[in-house]
């Protein structure tokens, strides 16, 4: 399987980056992401299968910029992915508890490899194909939005971000998901990227594309499959913030049950 870090020339209106083939196939599901331009922060994401029903993902911001937490980045996926199968392999895990001290063993990793405190917001997710849920947490990250016929839901921060007391534990719920429904994922550098002021897009320097803006794309963005969805709300950033200079990473991850 290819490395998640890939480096990529940045044209003046970035290119979207598609990257399906990170991703395991899903029983009537499809998990895809996409990011704008060459990575220049922390963002990373991955995603595995970890049982014959079962694949883990998840999305992190580690802090800083690319050439000084690339260490921390590279643990972190050895971490999610050796662990992650270690703990959510057996058909009869606990799924809350498994994801709970999956995300305390990663806290820790991080603040090892850091060698101190390193700020580490990240969501992980694991969905299970035959009963179509999805156990996750959220360790202050950018909120998870999940639309289905009632409308798009919030799934907030259910503990602190990773990498900051080496104790901490974050609380592990699950969802039920729909035929039709959709989990989006964004950095917080797509929530943060701001207008570029010269009353094309209407906003001005401290005005940010926002979690508000997202949520109101996602409500009418194409919810067939994952790849669309991700492209979608990334291109609408993309105009918001036509000629702003990009100074943090902008990726986009989406699960849609499409069956």
């Amino acid at each position: 399987m290819p490395s998640i870090f890939h480096s990529h020339h940045t044209d003046p209106l970035p290119p979207i980056e598609p990257v399906p083939s990170l991703f395991p196939k899903i029983e009537g599901a499809d998990l895809a992401a996409a990011t704008v331009g060459e990575r220049l922060a922390g963002d990373f994401y991955d995603s595995i299968r970890v049982s014959p029903e079962r694949v883990l993902f998840g999305l992190l911001d580690v802090a800083g910029r690319r050439e000084s937490n690339r260490d921390i980045l590279t643990a972190a996926q050895e971490m999610f992915r050796t662990l992650g199968t270690e703990l959510f392999s057996r058909p009869d895990i606990n799924e809350s508890d498994a994801m709970t001290d999956l995300c305390l063993r990663l806290n820790r990793r991080v603040i090892e490899v850091s060698k101190g405190v390193h700020s580490c917001p990240a969501f992980i997710a694991c969905y299970h194909e035959r009963f179509g849920t999805l156990c996750y947490t959220n360790a202050g990250h950018t909120p998870g939005l999940v639309r289905d016929g009632a409308g798009v839901a919030e799934l907030r921060s259910t503990g602190l971000p990773l990498g900051l007391f080496s104790h901490a534990t974050c609380d592990a719920p699950t969802v039920g998901t729909d035929k039709g429904s959709a989990l989006l994922l964004v950095s917080r550098g797509v929530v943060e990227s701001c207008a570029s002021g010269n009353g094309s897009s209407g906003g001005n320097p401290a005005e940010e594309f926002g979690l508000e803006r997202i949520k109101q794309l996602l409500v009418t963005a194409p919810t067939g499959a994952a790849e669309p969805l991700c492209a979608a709300i990334l291109g609408e950033v993309g105009q918001f913030c036509s000629g702003s200079l990009i100074t943090n990473d902008r990726t986009a991850l989406a699960l849609v049950r499409n069956a």
